[in-house]
Formats: C-alpha cells, sequence, structure tokens
C-alpha cells in the first residue's frame, strides 16, 4: 500500500495528493453508507488557530480540535438520503451534505501519537466527520459511540486503512 507523507502542505503536489486521499476516504465513507445520491462536502484544510477560530464562532468552544463537522440537514444515522427525500441544489444537481475542517497539524500529531501515516489519520478524520454529516454521533459513551465507531472501522477497512 502507497502512503503519502506531507512534509510541507504549501507545495502543490502535497495538496493534490491530500485532496486525492480525501476524496477517496469522503467517496468511501459515502458507498459504505449506502448514498446513491450525489453529494456535495466542503472540505477546510486548516491550521491551529483556523480550526479554534471555527470553533469559538460555530460552537462557542474556544480551543482547537482535529475535526469539525457541520451538516446541512438533521439525518438519521444508518438512514441514507435517497432521491426522492434528497433536496438538491437545482444548479448543481447535488445534495449539500455539509462542511469539515481538519487542521493539518492536530492530525500531524495524531498520526505520531498512534504510530500511523499522516494518510491513515487524515483519511480517518473525513471519514468521522461524513459519519457526523450522515447524523452519526458519540456524545454519549454507549450505543450510539459504539455504532459510529463500527461504521468507521468498516470504512477505514474498505479502503484499507485498518489499525
Amino acid at each position: 500500500m502507497e502512503h503519502v507523507i506531507w512534509m510541507d502542505a504549501q507545495r502543490e503536489e502535497d495538496l493534490a495528493a491530500c485532496e486525492a486521499l480525501l476524496r477517496r476516504a469522503i467517496a468511501a465513507a459515502l458507498e459504505e453508507e449506502g448514498v446513491a445520491v450525489p453529494c456535495e462536502i466542503s472540505v477546510l484544510l486548516t491550521d491551529e488557530a483556523g480550526i479554534q477560530a471555527i470553533n469559538r464562532d460555530q460552537r462557542g468552544v474556544d480551543q482547537p480540535t482535529d475535526v469539525l463537522s457541520f451538516p446541512m440537514f438533521d439525518l438519521t444515522p444508518g438512514e441514507p438520503p435517497t432521491e426522492e427525500s434528497a433536496e438538491t441544489d437545482p444548479e448543481t444537481g447535488l445534495f449539500p451534505l455539509g462542511d469539515m475542517a481538519i487542521s493539518l497539524p492536530r492530525a500531524r500529531a495524531q498520526a505520531e501519537e498512534y504510530g500511523h501515516p499522516l494518510s491513515r489519520e487524515l483519511a480517518y478524520l473525513a471519514v468521522h466527520s461524513v459519519l457526523h454529516l450522515l447524523g452519526y454521533d458519540h456524545l454519549d459513551e454507549g450505543e450510539e459511540k459504539r455504532r459510529m465507531r463500527e461504521r468507521e472501522e468498516a470504512v477505514m477497512a474498505r479502503l484499507g486503512l485498518t489499525r
């Protein structure tokens, strides 16, 4: 398996590799969840200060984090949007699923902490965010968290990026 290492996300080839990885991870999550409607997801790669500002402004939490997810719709986990239920954008024909923001410095630090490549960490954060956009949550320590973790692992296995 090929792993992409980003030394400096400013280089054009690094950004292209990062974009390809994120597209692959997002597509795998949507496919694993049975989403057949063409979706639009906005992705922002930022630094610690950027994600802290978003977290503060949008959630009232004045601290950095690894990933933030902002769903456009209140979906039910395991019940993906369908052609009949999806409110697609008339201009694009896409279902606007939502937005995600990922802190590259936090992803690097976590990859090092967990002993795996940055590519695996970025893919995991994207998958985690897509599941939030699809209605999954993990605020409790019970069934919801277990279900979300199972779905994350299934997508990561589909990507060939298991622990």
